[in-house]
């Protein structure tokens, strides 16, 4: 348009300006005949996983067939899940003649269920760039999206490694036995002197000492806070997620201790049951239980868990409680329960650290109202810490982690509690 414009000022190029017309428009019809001539000049293909682990990075594999006998251009627009909203989403490539292609991206979910995917659409262009043709296939495919089994792999061997601290999970010394005595061995600083055997030990005119196995077969019971307090977003996820995929992760780890694993989550009631077993479908059910639970915005009922768990659990069990307490007020309003439950069971509160207070904390006040933002913070930090020590008094075990970390002290406290025989 600009040349034709140009030509009414000069008027000797106007013969040059329709020979370029005349160039554009033939190459605009081969380009169409050469994109066009093949029904199917480029195949693609989406590989899904069968489902996707939630809080990860999970791979989606595309797979895409060139059969042009030249070099193409492609742009892929993949119509990705409308839970990621992504609205921007494409990748380029450059396709060599007769050739297939892989290319992956990753996908990382933030919450737990169905994720369609729309339709994936390849664009091609030659190398003249004039016309672009359009290929749409895996129209309509859905990935459910579990608690995070990608975790669960990563810490699988921990409960049967001692090379634990390259997680970071604490190696802890056994102080406490069982009545299940093993063998008999030379003391080492740090035994237990009442376990040593004198007879043995006048016989090898050395100390020797009596050394008893683990329980085993003990339940370990995951409860899960579903009330609004685990509603709070961090990093993406909720409070909840998090505990699910801890839940889900020593629940694996418990069962390779040779204990049994359960859960159940409340709010208003008591539901998402699975009762504590040792058998080889168990996992499997956790896991399908953990996908069904959902948070709600109503106040948990502490007073229900308490009397559900008192009729039904009545074997001495291991409880791990997830949940929240942002004040030692919230606390003493659920303490008579926890109390209750901590007289008949191993109690472990588990609760989070609030990590955005930390930006508040550590920079410097420069006016008067960063200040005052900064001293709530503290008051609200110093209170987390007030609630240890007030479970502590009575007798009840707490875990006061960030959301990042509870996988890891959730699998800490409990390789302690196991060292120490509480249990």
């Amino acid at each position: 348009m600009i040349l034709f414009v140009l030509s009414f000022i000069f008027p000797r190029g106007f013969a040059v300006v329709k020979l370029l017309l005349l160039l554009l428009a033939t190459l605009t019809i081969l380009d169409t005949i050469l994109l066009f001539a093949a029904k199917n000049g480029v195949i693609g293909s989406r590989v899904l996983p069968e489902k996707f682990s939630n809080g990860d990075q999970n791979p989606v594999n595309l797979v895409i067939d060139n059969y042009y006998t030249f070099n193409v251009n492609i742009k892929i627009i993949d119509e990705i899940p409308e839970q990621f909203q992504v609205r921007d989403f494409s990748i380029e490539r450059q396709l060599e003649a007769s050739s297939s292609s892989q290319i992956e991206y990753k996908l990382r979910p933030v919450d737990r269920g169905e994720y369609h995917f729309g339709k994936l659409n390849i664009y091609v262009t030659s190398v003249f760039g004039l016309i672009a043709r359009r290929f749409s296939y895996d129209d309509n495919a859905m990935v459910p999206t579990y608690p995070s089994f990608m975790q669960l792999r990563k810490y699988d061997l921990i409960a049967i490694s001692n090379n634990l601290h390259q997680y970071g999970i604490k190696k802890i010394r056994k102080i406490g036995h069982t009545m299940e005595f093993e063998q008999i061995k030379d003391y080492v600083l740090g035994d237990d002197l009442r376990t040593i055997n004198w007879k043995a030990t006048a016989k090898r005119n050395q100390l020797m000492v009596n050394q008893f196995q683990d329980e085993k077969s003990q339940p370990v019971y995951s409860i899960i806070d579903k009330g609004r307090v685990m509603k709070m977003p961090f990093d993406g996820l909720t409070l909840l997620d998090y505990a699910i995929n801890a839940a889900l992760v020593i629940s694996n780890v418990a069962l390779k201790k040779q204990d049994k694993a359960g859960i159940l989550a409340f709010s208003k009631k008591v539901e998402n049951i699975v009762v504590a077993e040792r058998r080889t479908s168990q996992m499997n059910l956790i896991l399908e239980t953990l996908y069904n639970v959902n948070t709600d915005f109503f106040e948990s009922d502490y007073g229900r868990l308490y009397a559900d768990t008192k009729r039904n659990i009545t074997q001495r069990s291991l409880m791990l409680l997830y949940t929240n307490f942002e004040t030692l007020d919230s606390l003493h309003r659920q303490l008579p329960y926890l109390k209750g439950i901590a007289k008949s069971h191993l109690l472990v509160v588990i609760f989070f650290k609030n990590t955005e207070l930390n930006t508040l904390i550590t920079e410097k006040a420069e006016t008067v109202q960063q200040a005052y933002d900064k001293v709530i913070a503290e008051k609200f930090a110093f209170e987390k810490r007030l609630i240890v020590n007030e479970l502590q008094k009575y007798g009840i075990q707490s875990i006061l982690t960030s959301p990042h970390d509870l996988t890891i002290d959730t699998i800490n406290k409990y390789l302690e509690i196991k060292a120490r025989g509480l249990l």
